[in-house]
Formats: C-alpha cells, sequence, structure tokens
C-alpha cells in the first residue's frame, strides 16, 4: 500500500467521521476494516485530519481488544471458544493449532503466512467446535481436520485479504466446510 493510498483512504474515512460526535471508534473501524489492522502512517493522518492528538488515538486502539496494531497476518486462523466450542474441544484444538503453528494466541508466524487468535462466538454454535481460517468455516473440527487444513499450501484456497481476514472473526458468512481437507 503506498503512502498515496493511505492517505486517500483516510481522508474519505475522515469526510465521513470528522463533525460526528463520538466518531473516533467508527473510523478507526473503517480503518482496521480497510487494512486488517490500523497501520501508523494511517493513525498519525487520521489523527491530523479529524484534529484528534495521536495520544488520544493510541489510547482507543490500546484500550479496545478488538484492534491490531500489527498486520495480523495471510491467514488468519480463528479458534472459537463459545460455549459449545468449548465444550466440545475447542481448547484442546487451540493446543493443537498453536503447536502446529509454533505461535501462541495473538500472534503472527515469523514469514507472517499465519496468525492464531481466541474468537468469543461465531455464531455457529450446532456446527460446534468451529474453526475459521479467514472467510472459511470449519465445522466439527477433528484434530485431523486442523491439522490438514494447516499444513503448508493447504491455506491457499483460503487465502483473504487483511480486510476479509478481520471480517471473518465476527458474524461468519462463509461457506461451511463440513470438515474435509
Amino acid at each position: 500500500m503506498s503512502p498515496t493510498q493511505i492517505e486517500d483512504d483516510v481522508a474519505a474515512i475522515a469526510r465521513r467521521w470528522k463533525d460526528k460526535r463520538g466518531s473516533l471508534i467508527m473510523a478507526l473501524h473503517a480503518l482496521q476494516d480497510r487494512y486488517g489492522y490500523v497501520p501508523r502512517d494511517a493513525a498519525m493522518n487520521l489523527g491530523e485530519q479529524m484534529d484528534v492528538p495521536l495520544a488520544r488515538i493510541y489510547e482507543v486502539l490500546t484500550f479496545y481488544n478488538y484492534f491490531r496494531l500489527k498486520s495480523p497476518g495471510k491467514h488468519v486462523v480463528s479458534v472459537c471458544m463459545g460455549t459449545a466450542c468449548y465444550l466440545k474441544g475447542a481448547p484442546h484444538l487451540l493446543d493443537v493449532a498453536s503447536k502446529k503453528l509454533g505461535i501462541a494466541p495473538g500472534q503472527t508466524t515469523p514469514d507472517e503466512e499465519y496468525h492464531l487468535q481466541v474468537v468469543r462466538c461465531v455464531g455457529c454454535c450446532g456446527l460446534a467446535p468451529v474453526v475459521t481460517i479467514n472467510e472459511k468455516l470449519l465445522a466439527k473440527v477433528t484434530d485431523e481436520v486442523l491439522d490438514a487444513h494447516l499444513e503448508p499450501g493447504k491455506a491457499q484456497a483460503t487465502a483473504a485479504t487483511p480486510a476479509q481476514a478481520t471480517a471473518a472473526t465476527g458474524a461468519q458468512a462463509g461457506g461451511v466446510d463440513g470438515g474435509a481437507a
């Protein structure tokens, strides 16, 4: 992403939210939706255009768990820890993914291929346990299914832009994979 593109994106977001009370968080959401995280240059530019001190922007960014300050990686692996998923083995699946990828939840692999995270509920309780990789939903996940989807090259089928990957951490709107690798 070029500096000019960031400036154009931030200008459009700032125009939309500048004169609306309490709109900083919405503007930051828009930035993260666009890039998958909030780039420092974009945050600085947003502050200038919305007349908000950078300290205030970072106060919001670091207070809310939702915001990312670093690019999440190409493939975002989200393990649902909602009640149904938790009871059906999600903590074990999180351990499997963590060991396979060599990272803890909230981290990105050094090659920036994978980011592992915990989500509270994806709204697919009848399919528990659920894991998403970008926008692809894996249902009734077993160790073997998860391991197969985390193989090098397998995740290519689930590649998405950082913004799509971020969107996938909310309510899921992807196809359901019954577990076939």
